[in-house]
């Protein structure tokens, strides 16, 4: 790498080609960049590499119109023959009909067009800039800059509680160190150190004089300069791999495509086969026929099965968003349904993403281990937010939980002077004034503190450190590591007052000859309600699965807490590694944990259990888990500490972060895909109940029993109002305790092509006897007509409350409970009488008035051709009543 120092080009600072910074000195990152470390770029020279690179972005977003989008729909193949059926009809027949035609097709289109809109905009108000503003320095002044406009070689300022703008190569560093769980996966800090010159293979996590884009500087400060940004971002890597993944279909996709290609065929033959059999066989008028012919197939081509679908999915995404889930893409909700595993990160998801005290050893010296710890924290008034180290914030809030005044103790011995933390020591120190002495207070990793004492402390008093000493410290180091805990130890001393205070005590002098206090027990604790949610996944036949990049120990204590399935199978990395992608497919069928794993892990993971035929949903927070949630079949990322690629690879972002928003948004998923399946099966019952209306007439040399507007209207008012209100329907109680769905089973399976076509039976020969009836008693063709608009009209109503459900009656159900099909059943039987009772409506809908005898008969006709699916319901109800 020397030899080619000299001779890289200025396009590696925007990142074109990967370099490793981290084996560069500051001073040879300045020159390679062409940056001045004292002033860094000028306004025009980062203009200049701001236009010709390009803003600090991670991801382009594109905005389409509305008009575009409108046009694109309008050009979808189902929509086109509903036009060219408008035009037909604007030929042949009359030009109110076709505008009827016209203006449906134009208000399905706007509609879907407004809910795509919707929902794109809804992702736009929840995406948030991981930093919009960073300091900068420009012409040698700093200013407060968009992080958007900040280029390779610019020199930016960091400091505790905001977010890193881009890749920085340090210059400098006091006490910094960075949050990168978002990143790394880790929940712990990383000490940042400008001075180091590392290899060039050193790993990632390792780079302690880079700081990188999206993450969280917690401690300290410093100043940088920009090597990378926007997609050449570490952060940006990640997002090409996620953007590389294929997102895979759903199963109601690929459903519904199948569905529609079968009724476009129906509608076509029908739309061919009744007007031909109308006039060769009726005898009927060719142009009537070419009308009728037209009216049924815009009645049976399925125009409304993706309105009916869009409605259905963006109803459960309202309801989700009560819940705090925020849907970005529609078609998520339907796969949560269907979902077979949750693999989820640890970090942040599963845990709070915070440290605890846990526990002392040993325990007789808790107060001492307490005081000396928090001796070891900078400043006890600072807050437990972001702007603290996370193990100093859970330091001060044991001490507030114990009773000990912080404030008061740090009052009383003054810090003198302070040696951070670094990965060469492994631990850190304060020296303070104690009366007319000083105490020094150490505090890091148990091997480096234990290294450094050379007594014990105890009660009584103090006593030298012996080997065996030493020996059961670390056992108890093992042991509480392997309950997940994250072990430190302090340490302390007294020095005479004999040492003057003026002259400073050298690190080395300040952590040597220790006594050793004890150790002190940190975790990461599992989110609360977690538990329950986990459990809540087993009972709905959802398997669990853990995939962090935290150490196995860790990972198995908080599986066990919240009652994740270990079976003693956890898998690492360096398994995943040596393992086939055959062997992986097999062995995720039983391994519920994975460990020190890397985003090309997490990947591999996931597409093993799909290969499985699982159908996986990945929750996570960080930048790592992008890959993952873009290949998942359902990627849920968290809203509030998740990074922006997280929430851009994702189709569901839970705003509290809350696991639990997991099973609700399962159980939606699941409620909503037993509504849809409800609502197509009615549709298309109705659907073919038409055709059986329509076909045996004809085949009697009957005329046709509707009059063409009375189709569309039947069409318009009845088939997707009805279809609309099974949106709403409440879900049935046991719908959580059922095995999910097998999404290789066709949606259109045996038992709902029956049930389909038993619902039609029933309405058709309702109609059809009523038709019938009406013709053969001599009543003319009008009345005829009007009784099988009328039977079909309120045995559509009856159908549809009877179809609310498959095993519970409406009895049971209350007719209420669905307040939406209720208030649609009443404003369509208001309808149905008002076209027959208004004699100047006659003439429009080629209606008459009906005889009391005739009521009767309607009536008479579509109660039981309906309403024998509701006694069938009844008696298998009360046979197993105890069961439901």
């Amino acid at each position: 790498m020397k030899k080619n120092r000299q001779s890289l080009p200025i396009a590696n600072a925007v990142g074109e080609t990967e370099t490793s910074w981290h084996s560069f000195s500051f001073e040879e990152t300045a020159r390679l960049l062409q940056s001045p470390m004292e002033k860094g770029l000028t306004n025009v020279e980062a203009d200049r590499r701001l236009l010709e690179k390009g803003p600090n972005r991670i991801g382009i977003e594109k905005h389409e119109s509305f008009w575009k989008e409108f046009f694109e729909e309008l050009r979808e193949p189902l929509i086109l023959l509903l036009l060219v059926t408008g035009v037909l009809y604007a030929i042949w027949g009359e030009l109110r009909d076709a505008l009827v035609i016209f203006g449906v097709i134009l208000t399905l289109n706007t509609v879907e067009v407004l809910n795509e809109q919707r929902a794109k905009k809804a992702v736009r108000s929840l995406r948030k800039l991981a930093e919009p503003t960073a300091q900068v320095s420009r012409d040698g002044i700093w200013r407060e800059l968009s992080a958007t406009q900040i280029v390779a070689g610019d020199l930016v300022r960091l400091e505790a509680g905001r977010r890193v703008p881009a890749d920085v190569r340090l210059l400098n560093s006091y006490g910094l160190a960075c949050d990168e769980s978002s990143l790394a996966g880790e929940s712990t800090l990383v000490e940042k150190e400008a001075a180091l010159v590392l290899a060039e293979d050193t790993p990632l996590a390792e780079r302690g004089n880079l700081a990188f884009s999206g993450t969280l500087v917690r401690r300290g400060s410093g100043t940088g300069i920009v090597v990378s940004t926007g997609m050449s971002t570490e952060l940006g890597r990640v997002a090409r791999l996620a953007q590389r993944v294929k997102e895979p279909r759903t199963p109601l996709q690929k459903t519904m495509a199948e569905l529609s290609r079968w009724m476009v065929w129906l509608a076509l033959g029908l739309s061919v086969v009744v007007p031909a059999l109308g006039v060769l066989v009726a005898g009927l008028p060719f142009k009537e026929m070419i009308l009728t012919g037209l009216a049924l197939a815009f009645a049976t081509i399925p125009e409304e099965l993706p309105i009916i679908i869009t409605m259905v999915l963006a109803l459960g995404a309202y309801r989700l968003s009560k819940q705090r889930a925020i849907i970005r893409r529609l078609k998520a909700v339907e796969s949560l349904g269907a979902v077979t595993v949750i693999a989820t990160d640890k970090t942040g998801t599963l845990t709070e993403n915070r440290m605890e005290v846990e526990g002392f050893f040993p325990a007789d010296g808790e107060r001492r281990i307490r005081e000396l710890g928090m001796l070891c924290v900078a400043d006890v008034n600072d807050s437990e937010g972001s702007l603290t180290d996370p193990l100093d914030a859970a330091l001060l809030s044991d001490a507030r939980r114990s009773g000990m005044d912080g404030a008061r103790m740090q009052a009383l011995r003054p810090l003198v002077r302070e040696y951070s933390f670094d990965n060469g020591r492994k631990c850190m120190s304060m020296i303070r004034r104690d009366g007319d002495g000083i105490l020094v207070a150490v505090k890091g990793a148990p091997e480096a503190v234990l290294e450094r004492a050379v007594r014990r402390e105890y009660e009584a008093g103090e006593v030298p450190l012996s080997p065996q000493d030493k020996a059961s410290f670390l056992q108890e180091v093992s042991r509480m590591g392997a309950l997940g805990l994250r072990v430190i130890a302090v340490a302390g001393k007294i020095v005479s007052s004999r040492d003057p205070i003026g002259t400073p005590m050298s690190q080395q002098e300040a952590e040597s000859d220790l006594t050793l206090a004890g150790l002190i027990g940190f975790a990461d604790p599992p989110r609360p309600e977690v538990a329950g949610a986990v459990n809540a996944c087993k009972d709905a036949g959802i398997r669990t699965v853990m995939i962090t990049g935290d150490h196995a120990s860790t990972a198995r204590a908080i599986a066990s807490r919240v009652g994740l399935d270990d079976n003693g199978s956890a898998v690492s990395g360096a398994e995943l590694d040596r393992m086939s992608d055959d062997e992986l497919t097999r062995r995720s069928a039983e391994v519920s944990i994975y460990t020190r794993t890397t985003p090309e892990h997490k990947l591999r993971i996931v597409n093993a259990l799909r290969a499985r035929g699982e159908r996986v949903a990945l929750t996570g927070d960080g930048v790592n888990d992008a890959p993952a949630l873009a290949a998942a079949d359902v990627g849920v990322a968290m809203g509030e500490s998740g990074s922006d690629v997280a929430r851009e690879a994702a189709d569901i972002v839970l705003a509290d972060d809350n696991f639990i928003t997991i099973t609700r948004a399962i159980s939606e998923g699941r409620g909503l895909y037993e509504n849809l399946t409800k609502a197509v099966r009615y549709y298309l019952a109705c659907k073919v109940a038409l055709v059986l209306a329509t076909l045996v007439p004809v085949l009697l040399r009957l005329p046709i029993p509707f009059a063409p507007i009375q189709i569309i209207l039947m069409e318009l008012f009845m088939d997707l109002a009805a279809s609309a209100t099974f949106v709403a329907e409440p879900q049935e109680g046991d719908l959580m305790r059922r095995a999910p769905r097998d999404p290789r089973l066709p949606f259109m399976n045996k038992a709902m092509a029956s049930s389909i076509f038993a619902a039609a039976l029933g309405l058709g020969a309702a109609v059809t006897l009523a038709y019938l009836g009406t013709t053969y008693a001599g009543s003319g063709l009008d009345r005829a007509r009007t009784v099988a608009f009328v039977t079909w009209i309120l045995g559509h109503v009856l159908l549809a409350l009877n179809m609310r459900s498959d095993r519970q009656p409406l009895l049971h159900l209350g007719f209420l409970s669905n307040r939406f099909m209720a208030g649609w059943a009443g404003a369509a039987v208001v309808f149905m009488v008002i076209l027959v009772a208004a004699v100047p409506l006659h003439g429009l809908v080629k209606t008459t008035s009906l005889s009391w005898a005739q009521w009767a008969l309607v009536i008479g006709a579509s109660v039981p051709g309906t309403f024998w699916m509701e006694i069938k319901k009844l008696i298998i109800f009360r046979r197993n009543r105890g069961s439901l």
